[in-house]
């Protein structure tokens, strides 16, 4: 049988290594390949798909029976070339609105196979949620079991902060890293954000982003956002921010307007829980990457901790951590944040294996094991965070955190951050 494959000949460009054009049989031409699916606003879905066939159509077939396909919507596709690499045709369709907790059947182009997803719980400040977190995660047989274990979960959304493919460059990695994530991403909503393995820059040539931008489209517009870079959305009873580490963050940046507007129009009442997301930490204990994101801490931090923000995950060193709550590198149980690195995801760098000595006061937990983590938010007040070894089974569980807290209770924090 002809399967679709890279043709890959070698160029050089300086230092860097580029590939050739897909080569694709004909028999195969247009069947979608690479699918994941996205929140896109409440209740809707955006499913993304890649052909190789310029003729193959943007529609997705769709209902609540298997085989039985009684709603269809309609979207766009576009490529992008890098180099001497052409991309395939990246396909995206919003459908919706769609009911709650409910799996949906679907065909995408006409001709694929048929596909299955569950929809979130819906919106309101009691309903119950979990959502998989795990970070960096490349295409390794560690990243394999990272995806394995998650499976096992049943969550309802998968949270990705950066470091998506490793494909620095080689632009086949990320046609790799589509299909390997395949089974999972076209089954629950995929909500990622940048890494550092995401900055594919030729400066005067292709923007830094260009891969990313056009294969992994967040719904950046339903939240006032100009930028694919950064987000947010609303899932049961939580307000995600999904921040930028490698675009502009400064207090006069597009960036922080965003974020200081959308925190202005943000009802606690309807989201009690808040979340950040980041790609490099501001708070970590491990030797590697250490500052990489001081810059971003001095200019957010101050905002997400006057804004109440519950809960930071982070990517970018290659352990887990966890902190106590703490602002300005000092723990503070009353205003400060809770922080967790969770770029242990499968990576092919491997792991961060040395820690600072002697362990700060701010940190609680940490090791250089692959991993992932579910946090489980139970009501307006509860939640529940655990973080599973890839060597262990499912069941056992490495490190975990209950978050509680009173409705309306809001301590009275100062205003001042040094640095």
């Amino acid at each position: 049988m002809c399967n679709i494959n890279m043709c890959n000949s070698t160029c050089f460009f300086g230092l860097m290594c580029f590939f050739s054009m897909a080569i694709v049989c004909s028999s195969q031409v247009s069947l979608p390949e690479q699918v994941h699916i996205s929140l896109a606003g409440p209740y809707k879905i955006k499913v993304s798909w890649i052909t190789f066939d310029a003729a193959a159509i943007s529609r997705v077939d769709y209902g609540t029976l298997p085989g039985i396909y009684d709603k269809f919507g309609e979207g766009t596709n576009g490529f992008y070339t890098f180099a001497f690499y052409k991309s395939g045709y990246v396909h995206d369709v919003i459908i919706g609105p769609l009911e709650a907790n409910t799996v949906y059947y679907y065909k995408c182009g006409g001709n694929s196979q048929e596909y299955s997803f569950k929809t979130p719980p819906p919106l309101g400040p009691e309903v119950p949620i979990m959502f998989a977190v795990a970070g960096d995660l490349g295409q390794t047989k560690w990243t394999s079991s990272t995806l394995d274990h998650i499976q096992q979960s049943n969550h309802d959304v998968l949270i990705l902060p950066g470091d998506l493919s490793y494909a620095d460059y080689y632009q086949p990695l990320w046609d790799s890293f589509g299909r390997l994530v395949e089974p999972l991403a076209s089954s629950r909503p995929w909500m990622v954000t940048e890494g550092n393995h995401e900055v594919e820059r030729l400066p005067f040539l292709i923007d830094a982003f260009k891969a990313y931008n056009t294969r992994w489209k967040m719904p950046y517009k339903e939240s006032g956002s100009d930028s694919n870079l950064y987000y947010s959305f609303d899932v049961a009873g939580v307000h995600v921010l999904m921040l930028g580490s490698y675009t502009d963050f400064g207090q006069g940046s597009n960036q922080f307007k965003w974020l200081q507007a959308d925190l202005a129009k943000l009802d606690r009442t309807s989201t009690p829980w808040l979340i950040a997301i980041i790609h490099a930490p501001w708070y970590s204990s491990n030797s590697k990457h250490q500052g990489d994101g001081e810059e971003m801490r001095k200019s957010m931090e101050l905002t997400l901790r006057d804004a109440h923000v519950d809960l930071v995950f982070a990517g970018h060193v290659h352990a887990y951590e966890r902190t106590a709550k703490v602002f300005d590198w000092k723990v503070d149980h009353d205003c400060g944040i809770y922080y967790i690195t969770i770029g242990d995801g499968g990576n092919r760098e491997g792991l961060a294996r040395t820690f600072l000595d002697p362990t700060p006061d701010w940190s609680v937990y940490r090791e250089a094991s692959f991993g992932h983590g579910i946090l489980k938010v139970l009501n307006s007040t509860h939640a529940h965070w655990i973080w599973h070894r890839n060597q262990d089974n499912y069941s056992v569980v490495g490190d975990e955190l209950w978050l509680t807290k009173t409705i309306g209770a809001r301590p009275s924090c100062g205003s001042s951050v040094t640095g």
